[in-house]
């Protein structure tokens, strides 16, 4: 009976896994420069707030990763005459699976993502036209480099996350084409597009460091660099969000049957 007794009890604690939960909150102030020539041909440029939600889910025993982010930017920007405003805003989600090599300090993870991104511009002074929609889904290989550095008995990570598009479709009206003839009048003029890192060359990067406060909290403070430019229907448009980034860092364990 004892025997039957601890197999079953060894048999239960075996079927119970383990997974390691990173969650990182961050909020980040920086430049924006921005061109839609949809909008306008000019460019504006102001100071913007992004908010980034970071959550990644690894097991013990395995090399595969998860990442998922939720990233909220909003910037009020103007003209060089400083005449005209803007006014932009986006959301951006996206998720990731990555495998990692592990060499002492230093640990590489390699993958792939997809990023869901909706947002818009905003022109204070235009009357016909004054808004333009961006919505865009890419495929992006992904990468993320981590070092650790001992210091003062605890350790000191230097982490660099990058994502490169290669294929997506995005949402754009075509050069002259108004949203009134695209939705109340139902006249399609190519504008759901197939995109490549030719015509709609992006880059994401955050470089960040991160170490434990005894007693408070593991922070993380960064730069994030988010482009995103796009050439098609003969129009041109970018997005440079520029970020100095602080956060804090909360590691739990979840054990799952």
């Amino acid at each position: 009976m004892l025997t039957m007794s601890l197999g079953a009890n060894a048999q239960a604690t075996d079927s119970i896994r383990s997974v390691y939960v990173q969650n990182t909150y961050q909020i980040g102030l920086g430049s924006t420069h921005i061109l839609d020539t949809y909008l306008s041909q000019e460019k504006f440029r102001g100071e913007g707030v992004s908010l980034l939600f970071t959550t990644e889910r690894q097991k013990p025993d395995s090399r595969w990763s998860s990442l998922m982010q939720h990233q909220l930017n909003f910037t009020s920007a103007e003209d060089r005459a400083k005449t005209v405003n803007e006014l932009q805003g986006d959301y951006t989600f996206l998720y990731g699976r990555y495998y990692a090599w592990h060499f002492n300090r230093l640990h590489l993870q390699a993958g792939g993502a997809g990023n869901f991104n909706l947002g818009f511009i905003y022109n204070t002074s235009n009357s016909n036209n004054p808004a333009q929609a961006r919505l865009s889904l890419q495929v992006m290989p992904s990468g993320i480099v981590t070092y650790d550095i001992p210091l003062f008995r605890r350790l000191l990570k230097l982490r660099y996350e990058v994502e490169l598009p290669l294929v997506g479709v995005m949402f754009s009206p075509n050069y002259g084409q108004s949203y009134y003839e695209i939705f109340s009048r139902g006249n399609y003029d190519h504008n759901i597009v197939p995109t490549t890192f030719v015509s709609s060359p992006n880059l994401r990067q955050l470089l960040s460091v991160e170490y434990a406060i005894p007693h408070f909290a593991t922070m993380r403070i960064g730069y994030l660099g988010d482009y995103q430019q796009a050439e098609v229907n003969n129009l041109k448009s970018h997005v440079y969000h520029h970020r100095v980034m602080i956060g804090i860092v909360r590691e739990i364990e979840i054990m799952r049957k």
